[in-house]
């Protein structure tokens, strides 16, 4: 029997479990499996997700670009996620709570690359999330593009944000949409590596409603890559302002984009909480 030191965080309900390098080595196991078991909402901790603090800023072996910290992120599924904006959030927070950092504004090695978080002084965290990508080798971006799922053909818009989003923009209800057409559209031939899923309702040019179901989770409350994602999508649909307030089924978020279906090459910038929960012990 071997005991860890965990905390629990949640950023607008979208919530993570942090285990320290050094206590998860007490552990013995693969990553994804370690992730799998904390994870479990019955037989374990409970989360949508599992971070590792990597103190050599690098995310794997031989990687040339080097951040002031890095992480491992894990899905409750055990699959490992590129990029996390709520994660980041969090994580954020717990480093420099921790002194494993030593400045608000810094610099972290995620599977996207390195991603800019920055502390504020109401508690809240920003983070500079990259700039979005809106083409690829299968599917160029040529604005809207036709999708069939069930009964239904829709027109997406996908992006990433390090990791694969399809952004549905209707008038249905998002959260009804989701829990239909999520399952189908995250394994749909078009996304080879699967999708995370997002199902927006607009209510004005400064706000919206967003409903995610993200690849290896499930409908989650809340998803910060998938609120830059619709974001983004607004505005290149135009849709909406460059700045939005995203209401998820958590609590809401606030993006900032300067991008624009001419000139898209912009760094975006996705603002919220992040808060812890508890500190436990968890006996493997």
């Amino acid at each position: 029997m071997v005991t860890i030191k965990l905390t629990k965080m949640q950023g607008c309900g979208n919530d993570f479990v942090i285990i320290d390098y050094s206590e998860y080595q007490k552990t013995a196991m693969p990553m994804d499996e370690l992730a799998k078991k904390v994870c479990d909402r019955h037989f374990g901790v409970g989360a949508d997700g599992m971070i590792i603090p990597n103190l050599n800023g690098v995310q794997a072996e031989g990687d040339s670009q080097k951040a002031d910290i890095g992480w491992y992120f894990y899905n409750s599924d055990g699959s490992i996620a590129q990029m996390c904006g709520n994660g980041m959030r969090c994580f954020a927070k717990y480093v420099y709570d921790k002194g494993l950092v030593n400045k608000k504004e810094f610099s972290v090695m995620t599977g996207a690359g390195i991603i800019k978080p920055k502390i504020l002084d109401d508690g809240n965290v920003r983070v500079d999330m990259g700039i979005p990508v809106l083409e690829d080798a299968k599917i160029p971006f040529k604005g809207e593009r036709k999708l069939k799922a069930l009964d239904r053909e829709f027109d997406i818009t996908p992006v990433s944000m390090g990791n694969p989003h399809c952004v549905i923009i209707e008038e249905d209800d998002p959260m009804e949409m989701a829990l239909k057409y999520g399952p189908i559209i995250e394994k749909h031939e078009y996304f080879p590596e699967k999708t995370n899923t997002e199902f927006v309702k607009i209510i004005s040019g400064t706000e919206i409603d967003m409903r995610v179901y993200e690849r290896g989770c499930g409908i989650t409350l809340a998803c910060g890559t998938g609120a830059c994602a619709s974001v983004v999508a607004c505005v290149l649909n135009n849709l909406t302002e460059q700045t939005v307030k995203v209401n998820l089924l958590g609590g809401p978020v606030f993006v900032e984009w300067q991008g624009s279906p001419a000139e898209p090459a912009k760094n975006i910038f996705l603002i919220g909480p992040a808060n812890y929960s508890f500190t436990a012990e968890y006996m493997l």
